[in-house]
């Protein structure tokens, strides 16, 4: 399938391998909570619905990029796609038993409106999965997210809608804590060249085209460096962890 922009991580380029496998292992992760009617908002160019939809009843996949809703449609032809923009969620209330929702919150506005939307069309006894970048972890700043979090400032803003929200993570073994160490070092190359700070000061659209220039730059210098660790890193380094400000993503469960 196509790609976007590095934003869209590849599962073809060898390059990309150990952050599609990270974002890969939040749908392992995700299998034991998949009942009923399955909701996916943001499903992007499908990575992981080959796991999760045979363990529900039926698979909605939303997203604002129609190009890859129509290659979603040709691939998983038994399954549902639509094409929207959210929050709102063109659903009725209390309608679908399971909602995930991966590295999706973070480039939303209304963030606090989206999750608002999630417990109302989630029905009684229903569970929902977010998973966004730990804010901790992160080594510069991402001009496609409107905003990163913490764990305790996603727990309080799902904790306003939701009785019940247990806050844990995607970390990873000692080969993905080498490969997030070698990548720390080279993205200290790269921004020790900004000595105005401009990656905080301009405006994101400003930074989109340079960030996805010196990224993919980035990620290819590491696969170069270490291209046996880059190839061999797969959703089985990470593991679902508790609370930790260590942790490289968050990964948040929703109960109703």
């Amino acid at each position: 399938m196509s790609v976007y922009t590095t934003e869209i991580t590849s599962d073809k380029l060898l390059s990309d391998n150990p952050i599609h496998q990270r974002l890969l292992k939040a749908y392992y992760a995700a299998k034991p909570y998949i009942k009923g009617d399955l909701l996916e908002l943001g499903c992007g160019e499908g990575r992981g619905i080959g796991e999760i939809a045979p363990l529900a009843d039926s698979y909605l996949g939303i997203d604002k990029i129609e190009a890859a809703i129509l290659k979603l449609r040709e691939v998983f032809p038994d399954l549902q796609f639509e094409t929207g923009h959210f929050p709102p969620v063109p659903l009725p209330d209390n309608s679908v038993d399971t909602i995930i929702s991966f590295q999706v919150i973070e480039h939303l506005k209304k963030d606090k409106f989206f999750v608002s939307e999630i417990e109302r069309i989630l029905k009684p006894g229903g569970v929902a999965l977010l998973t966004t970048p730990n804010i901790k972890m992160t080594l510069t700043r991402n001009p496609w997210h409107v905003r990163e979090y913490t764990a305790n400032e996603l727990l309080t803003i799902c904790e306003k809608y939701f009785s019940k929200v247990e806050m844990k993570g995607i970390a990873g073994n000692e080969k993905i804590l080498e490969y997030h160490e070698r990548n720390r070092e080279s993205v200290k190359k790269i921004t020790r060249y900004d000595l105005l700070d401009l990656q905080h000061r301009l405006p994101a659209f400003m930074l989109r085209i340079p960030y996805d220039i010196l990224n993919r730059m980035n990620r290819n210098s590491l696969k170069n460096e270490a291209d046996e660790l880059v190839a061999s890193i797969t959703h089985e380094d990470y593991f679902v962890n508790d609370m930790d400000e260590n942790n490289l993503d968050l990964f948040c469960v929703l109960y109703k």
